[in-house]
């Protein structure tokens, strides 16, 4: 493998591996309440973000997260690097719900089209149409799921205390949520929710269409995974 092809590879293992550990060292930092774990959670959050750029040796890229490196080691000794962690669950799953409702918009194909389509390795106008219809409507659940998850996230950090955003601002909130709490919901309960939907989807698609290219829930990982890092870019460019 030459180094093209392994940094390819590099930056998207990368990626994941930072992806899984930033709800973790989020929580940790919520449950510790320092400025410094705050800061190292969002100095994994800013690796995920330029994972690709940092792999393929960008020197923006490499700048960029020196000088936000900087800002982050002043912010660890502010009480600010704890509220920022408040944004992330918000902010990001909003953008997933986007992302998902914006595909639904034509010309655009929607995300779950795509991706059946890609797995079918046909063209999304010939896939039969009882499965076409399924991805559109499975992409809009998927979409509304977010978007419920982003608002929640959203509002339970306006009430967190004692670090939440009212509470930050001098308020004290009608109805009140601990900072592990929230945390617990945010950075962790969120995903268990995304992954059971996940799961329970997957058993209902089986029974409303056993004929597909996957023979079970593991071949139909690997076989996502298999499209490649491209597929996986281009289907959120």
């Amino acid at each position: 493998m030459n180094a093209t092809a392994l940094r390819s590879v590099a930056g998207p293992a990368l990626a994941v591996v930072l992806a899984v550990a930033y709800p973790l060292l989020a929580h940790w930092a919520t449950h510790d309440g320092g400025g410094v774990s705050a800061a190292v959670a969002l100095a994994d959050l800013v690796a995920l973000c330029m994972a690709g750029p940092l792999v393929q040796g960008r020197t923006w890229a490499w700048a960029l997260a020196a000088v936000l490196g900087a800002g982050l080691v002043w912010l660890a000794r502010t009480p600010y690097a704890q509220m920022l962690l408040l944004a992330p669950p918000m902010v990001f799953v909003g953008f997933v719900a986007w992302m998902f409702g914006r595909s639904l918009r034509p010309p655009r194909q929607a995300l779950i089209t795509r991706i059946v389509s890609a797995m079918e390795r046909t063209e999304p106008a010939r896939l039969p149409p009882e499965l076409l219809r399924y991805s559109r409507r499975l992409t809009l659940m998927w979409a509304l799921l977010l978007a419920a998850l982003a608002v929640a996230n959203g509002v339970l950090a306006l009430i967190a205390v004692p670090d939440g955003v009212l509470a930050r601002m001098g308020h004290t909130p009608a109805v009140s949520i601990g900072q592990e709490e929230w945390s617990l919901f945010a950075n962790l309960l969120n995903y268990g929710i995304v992954g059971g939907f996940f799961v329970g989807e997957y058993a209902l698609r089986k029974r409303l269409f056993p004929h597909r290219p996957y023979r079970h829930f593991f071949d139909f990982l690997r076989q996502m995974a298999a499209l490649g890092p491209r597929f996986w870019r281009d289907l959120f460019n």
